[in-house]
């Protein structure tokens, strides 16, 4: 692969490992959407690494209390914060999640905080009882596959979306889903017995709940217009 060099060093994107992510298909995502851009990826534990690195990936798998301690406990998470104020990230699933206040999740009546990188909470799916459309109760964890709608950010849908249809479907595993407080953050939508937030985005952040690693072509494309994207 050609590698771009800005002032002597090549460019590279960092998917973070703090122990909870599912990185080796990340991984393997994001190295075949940077096929031909000149990217180099790689997965690190090093803050170092991540500082110097060019763009972000923050995966997540699992109880969000487990993921903020391991980020916190890892050292990475000062890094993680450095990287959000200045240069292009990328969370998935529960490093979607994280990037916001608070969760639901975690101890009863106290949850567990997250970065505070995009303000709002995660909350849990309270579907018992509700119907699906076909009759069959709706599930949690939400598994498998389902539709996201764009949201306009500034005027047009996210630049990230890039040519990704309207109405593509998406992977999804999770029991909790964000609510940004300002809905201008909110720029993908999916019906789950009422409308979520399936991606969510601020000035050089995009985050979703799916996994674009396990969803095909059209993942493959939001990693590669990430990589493209200029904020």
């Amino acid at each position: 692969m050609n590698l771009i060099v800005s002032g002597g060093r090549e460019k590279t994107v960092a998917v973070v490992d703090y122990g909870m992510g599912n990185l080796r298909s990340v991984s393997q995502a994001v190295q075949a959407a940077a096929a031909g851009t000149g990217y180099r990826v790689v997965i690190t534990a090093n803050p170092d690494e991540v500082r110097a690195c060019e763009r972000v990936v923050l995966p997540g798998q699992g109880a969000m209390p487990d993921c903020m301690r391991e980020l916190r406990e890892s050292g990475l998470q000062a890094s993680v914060l450095e990287a959000a104020a200045s240069k292009p990230l990328f969370g998935v699933c529960v490093g979607m999640q994280m990037l916001l206040d608070h969760s639901a999740e975690g101890p009863a009546g106290v949850g567990t905080p997250g970065l505070g990188l995009i303000h709002g909470e995660v909350l849990k799916f309270e579907l018992a009882g509700q119907l699906q459309p076909d009759g069959s109760r709706y599930k949690v964890p939400q598994m498998g596959w389902n539709q996201v709608y764009r949201n306009n950010h500034g005027g047009a849908p996210h630049p990230v979306w890039g040519d990704v249809p309207d109405g593509s479907y998406f992977y999804f595993v999770h029991s909790f889903y964000a609510r940004p407080a300002d809905a201008r953050h909110s720029v993908g939508e999916t019906d789950y017995g009422s409308r979520f937030s399936s991606a969510i985005a601020r000035d050089n952040i995009f985050a979703t709940q799916f996994h674009p690693e396990k969803s095909a072509e059209h993942g493959l494309s939001l990693y590669r217009n990430f990589l493209h994207w200029n904020p």
